[in-house]
């Protein structure tokens, strides 16, 4: 095998993972695939925000906290809707109560039976502000706590994740590779090889077929010739992508790997440049599929009743 160039040294090729670290969709409906590699029976695409009536503010004050909670949520890639719930909802449950001489926020992710699945406090509001429905109180209040209800919300997908055999937390990702495309020299044979080598571990295999598959992997390679250089020489400028596809073509995310190299350097056979290049890139779409199907949060244990008191 031929030697790496000097100009491209071992692990030159910055990668860069785009849409992988979005999966703080908690309860979001990314379609039908990506619901059968999370759990089978997640929540419904809409988490419903009705008007509290034990917020200690007015009728107007308390729809415009439904409404502000709703929006922050949106803002966590929560697809929260300031409505009264309906039928097979799951919901958030606000009220306030004061403590200290300030006013406490709480919330409680509530289930479609009615049933409380978590819950906790938001930080004290000062009492006037929130009394007189200050909207700056209400908005700054729902911002502050969006972030901690999102991270439950996961907690909660998780844990049902989980308990489906079916979802990615209990088996193997099936991941289909359908090869690269635009590379000079040897390059589309030499990255292909190299990356399904690679790409295999315990938690993902690949296959060259579509059927059955949780996702599609395909590399992308564009070369632009002549660029100027940083020591005033033209030099080849050289990005490849390694696209993560769910089956329905919805892109799961993208691992891109960027360098210059010397001019016409891997016009013929790309040898262990294709080795190293594959094996960061096969770290970028395991960590991509990993997000992507939420796999590795940390599931939120069920609410346990409290135990009855002796008569």
């Amino acid at each position: 095998m031929r030697r790496l160039c000097p100009v491209l040294l071992p692990l030159c090729f910055p990668l860069v993972l785009g849409g992988c670290f979005s999966l703080s969709r908690p309860f979001a409906d990314p379609g039908q695939q990506a619901r059968y590699l999370t759990a089978a029976n997640l929540p419904p695409a809409r988490l419903a925000v009705p008007t509290p009536t034990e917020s200690l503010l007015s009728d107007d004050a308390a729809a415009l906290w439904a409404h502000d909670m709703a929006q922050a949520m949106v803002g966590q890639s929560v697809p929260a809707i300031a409505q009264p719930r309906k039928k097979g909802d799951w919901w958030l449950k606000m009220s306030a109560a004061t403590r200290n001489g300030a006013v406490v926020p709480h919330y409680v992710i509530m289930t479609p039976e009615g049933k409380i699945r978590a819950e906790t406090d938001g930080p004290a509001v000062d009492m006037a502000g929130w009394s007189a429905g200050d909207k700056l109180a209400l908005q700054g209040a729902a911002v502050q706590e969006a972030p901690q209800l999102a991270n439950l919300l996961t907690g909660i997908q998780a844990n049902m994740m989980q308990q489906d055999p079916h979802s990615l937390m209990n088996r193997p990702a099936k991941i289909c590779f359908k090869g690269v495309t635009g590379a000079p020299g040897d390059g589309n044979i030499a990255l292909a090889r190299a990356f399904y080598a690679s790409l295999p571990d315990k938690t993902n295999t690949v296959t060259t077929t579509e059927k059955g598959a949780d996702f599609i992997v395909r590399g992308t390679v564009d070369l632009k010739t002549g660029a100027p250089g940083s020591t005033g020489h033209a030099v080849d400028h050289i990005e490849i992508v390694w696209h993560v596809l769910i089956p329905d073509g919805k892109e799961a995310g993208a691992a891109t790997q960027l360098h210059d190299i010397a001019p016409h350097s891997l016009d013929g056979a790309w040898g262990d440049t294709a080795d190293m290049a594959a094996d960061e890139a096969a770290q970028g779409v395991r960590t991509i599929v990993t997000n992507y199907s939420g796999r590795n949060h940390a599931p939120l244990p069920e609410t346990k009743p409290a135990p009855k008191k002796a008569a």
